[in-house]
């Protein structure tokens, strides 16, 4: 299905596809990205990962690190960005990055706007160097009325709601951190002031 079909009121059956078998590509292999990839291997997908390190981590079949960017890029079907906003990923996907990925594959960035060259990106969609993007984050936020994102073709523009933050949720963090803290036992979820996440 394509939006194209919808807003032209098209009644189409084509074929899908589907998930089994396909290759998601995690960027960032931390909770987010640990928890989207078990996610994906309920639908038996092949799942890899990139990070820093490149250290193996458990749900992902085999993980890259930053160096061999373009070497994880190039199998993924579906590449997930759940990178945090540093120095180091600013820019990280850039006209290179997209030559090197498939031409059927789909990028979702639900992490920060700065990973992306947006003029490369838009550039990679336009001449079928990538199929599409799923982009909930961007450089500038509210993204202006005029960018170019909201009418291109097989981009979809999300308003930065891909992990909205309860209070129920984050209350029942903040015990259980606590509890931690009194037990003198490790803290969950802390940020590395040094590193940016």
């Amino acid at each position: 299905f394509h939006q194209s079909e919808q807003s032209q009121h098209r009644w189409t059956q084509k074929q899908p596809g589907r998930l089994k078998d396909k290759t998601i590509g995690i960027m960032g292999t931390g909770s987010i990205g640990e928890h989207i990839a078990s996610t994906a291997k309920h639908f038996d997908m092949r799942v890899l990962g990139l990070s820093n390190s490149g250290k193996a981590k458990e749900n992902f079949e085999k993980c890259f690190s930053v160096t061999e960017l373009h070497r994880f890029l190039a199998d993924c079907d579906y590449v997930v960005s759940t990178l945090p906003d540093t120095a180091s990923t600013t820019g990280l996907l850039n006209a290179a990055s997209f030559v090197a990925m498939k031409a059927t594959a789909w990028l979702i960035n639900i992490g920060r706007g700065n990973l992306i060259d947006e003029t490369a990106l838009l550039e990679a969609i336009h001449t079928n160097t990538i199929a599409g993007a799923v982009l909930d984050v961007f450089i500038e936020e509210p993204l202006p009325v005029s960018h170019p994102f909201w009418t291109a073709e097989n981009i979809i523009v999300t308003p930065h709601i891909s992990a909205p933050s309860f209070p129920e949720d984050v209350a029942q963090i903040f015990v259980d951190n606590y509890n931690r803290f009194v037990n003198k036992d490790p803290l969950q979820f802390q940020i590395d002031f040094a590193k940016g996440y």
